[in-house]
């Protein structure tokens, strides 16, 4: 049973319902101050991950081209509108929920934390960690900085937090059925280099969080997509050749 999924996208849900209700009754300088805690625990959760990677030029070829591809297909553009929908979908119904920030700030914001709920390395391999073995802790894990952060997020954005909650069910769902297909099929280094590239998005989060840089994460994602094959092709195919060669 996915329980790690089931409670992760419930901590969203409730994150984004309690801060749309209460948002008025905490400061600004609060919201601010509490945003930039998250942010640091982004990218101090993404450094941690990181550090595990096995073969560094695979990882990073794989960002490279992984961002590249993205900016090409227009992802964050695509992510946007359908933020954009999300927001739309909840003021027919909630008007009360509309944002008060800029637009541009606002689409900046959602990008953000679908990146964050949605597409984290640690979701990703949590959940098919979860679908695998069962072990539900990473999920459990990410649900405590995912309540808070949905809590915070929700206080500016209002009730369209609550809907991020639907994307991660399906995404995490079919990575949970698909995690006993892919994992045994991997080796502990594609696991460690799959992990530090999902580090890079959080720690790219982080900084998007803090606003001091807004890094294209969502078009970061197809890194992930590619991570591993590459992390394979190097072990097996690149490192032979060089060592081939000095030899």
């Amino acid at each position: 049973m996915p329980i790690g999924v089931i409670v992760n996208v419930l901590s969203v849900a409730a994150g984004g319902l309690i801060g749309s209700l209460t948002g008025n009754l905490l400061t600004e300088d609060f919201k601010e101050k509490t945003n930039m805690i998250f942010g640091c625990c982004s990218m101090a959760m993404g450094i941690s991950s990181i550090v595990l990677m096995e073969n560094m030029p695979a990882v990073v070829f794989s960002v490279i081209i992984g961002t590249m591809l993205g900016l090409c297909i227009h992802l964050g553009d695509r992510i946007t509108d359908a933020g954009r929908m999300m927001q739309k979908a909840v003021n027919r119904i909630l008007p009360a929920g509309s944002s008060r920030i800029p637009q541009e700030e606002f689409n900046a914001t959602l990008v953000t934390i679908i990146v964050l709920f949605c597409a984290s390395g640690t979701g990703i391999y949590g959940s098919l960690v979860a679908g695998m073995s069962g072990d539900h802790s990473i999920l459990f894990a990410k649900s405590i900085l995912d309540l808070f952060t949905a809590m915070i997020f929700a206080c500016t954005l209002g009730a369209v937090v609550m809907l991020v909650a639907i994307p991660q069910f399906i995404i995490f769902m079919l990575l949970f059925a698909l995690g006993g297909m892919v994992i045994p099929h991997t080796t502990p280094a594609m696991i460690a280099d799959f992990k530090a590239c999902g580090g890079f998005l959080m720690l790219a989060t982080g900084f998007r969080m803090i606003k001091v840089k807004i890094f294209p994460t969502a078009d970061m994602l197809p890194s992930m997509l590619l991570v591993m094959p590459i992390s394979l092709f190097w072990a097996s195919v690149v490192m032979p050749f060089v060592a081939a060669l000095a030899g």
